[in-house]
């Protein structure tokens, strides 16, 4: 009797959605209002912290490299995306209403904790006293690792479109920087991709290359001013931006390549600065129609802190050097959310202040505003 053949198994399916080597994923949560619940403002912040402490719960080692000081962060956080109510100084939440919010990772150790932590989702998210059922989530961009990204190619198009759906700035000699100049972008890339990547370029042959090959064949741009982030106000550009390559491009075949895989690599990184709080969302193409602006609401409480900040700096005898600015800065973000109605308890909260001296600050500033308009 010949011996019976044995059955071939096939070894059990992952329960992780992606590969254990990925080091880029971007992943999108949908959340579901059912009722109007306000919003404040800088509801960013809440999302970031929220966000952090859930890495912290299961990871504290993880969370704390997140919480470091390190220049470059390893994720981006997006606002949230659909639509929502405005009354008076109050921006609500629609009921029955489903919200994207984008979650991206650049790290491996972080792209293999979202994908344990995407098995086992909280029900909700709290903002404060809004609550937002956490729905469904789904892959927005795909995972990857940075060699694969960084893949030659035979022939390479010789123009890309970059869109940037949310307010877009650099930093600039201390100050906000609004414009898509292609040395900027690719600089924001570059310390990104060397920092997390093992295959790092020499930023500034590449830089050079890219100043004297990288052309602008048209935009389509509007400037903003918004609140980000802790505190201050930052001014940012929305649209799109089409980018073509000088014939002499070609004559550096590796950094042809690497502009096209950094633009590949941007919707992941985000552009400029405070990606972590919903700014430089960015996404490859041409995308039409126009991006929404954000809620009226917001600009409103950015433009607020900005003539605040103006006035407490006109107001100090010494303007210069960074503490005057950051003093200014302080006091206009307290006052002017204590004007949009939030409770010194919560701005505290998130500015990772006592909550005495954030009365005492609000104080200040009013006084000053008071002595001011005499």
């Amino acid at each position: 009797m010949a011996p019976r053949k044995r059955r071939q198994t096939q070894p059990p399916p992952s329960r992780h959605p992606w590969a254990a080597d990925t080091e880029l994923v971007g992943l999108v949560l949908e959340l579901t209002a059912n009722a109007p619940d306000s919003l404040y403002t800088q509801y960013t912040v809440g999302l970031h912290a929220w966000f952090l402490d859930q890495v912290r719960q299961t990871n504290p080692e993880l969370s704390a490299y997140l919480h470091d000081g390190q220049s470059e962060k390893p994720f981006t956080l997006s606002r949230l995306d659909g639509d929502f109510l405005t009354s008076g100084k109050t921006l609500k939440l629609k009921p029955n209403t489903t919200y994207r919010w984008y979650i991206t990772a650049l790290y491996q150790p972080l792209s293999r904790w979202l994908a344990e932590w995407v098995d086992h989702l909280p029900d909700m998210i709290k903002l404060r006293r809004a609550v937002l059922k956490i729905s469904h989530w789904h892959i927005a961009l795909a995972p990857t690792t940075y060699p694969n990204l960084f893949t030659p190619t035979p022939t390479l198009p010789q123009s890309l479109s970059l869109s940037f759906l949310t307010p877009t700035s650099f930093r600039r000699k201390g100050h906000h920087f609004p414009l898509p100049v292609p040395t900027n972008l690719f600089h924001s890339y570059l310390r990104r991709w060397n920092n997390f990547s093992d295959r790092p370029f020499n930023q500034t042959a590449f830089l050079d290359w890219v100043e004297e090959n990288v052309v602008i064949q048209r935009h389509r741009l509007e400037s903003m001013k918004v609140a980000a982030g802790k505190k201050g106000v930052v001014t940012g550009f929305t649209g799109a931006i089409a980018l073509g390559l000088d014939s002499g491009a070609s004559q550096h075949p590796e950094f042809s390549q690497l502009f096209h895989t950094l633009a590949q690599f941007a919707p992941y990184c985000g552009t400029g600065h405070k990606t972590p709080f919903g700014l430089g969302q960015t996404r490859l193409g041409w995308l039409s129609p126009e991006t929404p602006a954000l809620p009226s609401i917001e600009t409103l409480l950015a433009e607020r802190i900005s003539e605040l900040t103006q006035q407490f700096l006109a107001q100090r005898q010494r303007q210069g050097g960074n503490r005057a600015q950051d003093i200014a800065e302080t006091w206009a973000t307290i006052l002017a959310r204590r004007e949009m109605g939030e409770s010194l308890n919560a701005i505290a909260d998130d500015l990772d202040m006592r909550y005495q001296t954030v009365k005492t600050y609000a104080k200040l500033a009013r006084r000053a505003i008071l002595n001011n308009d005499r």
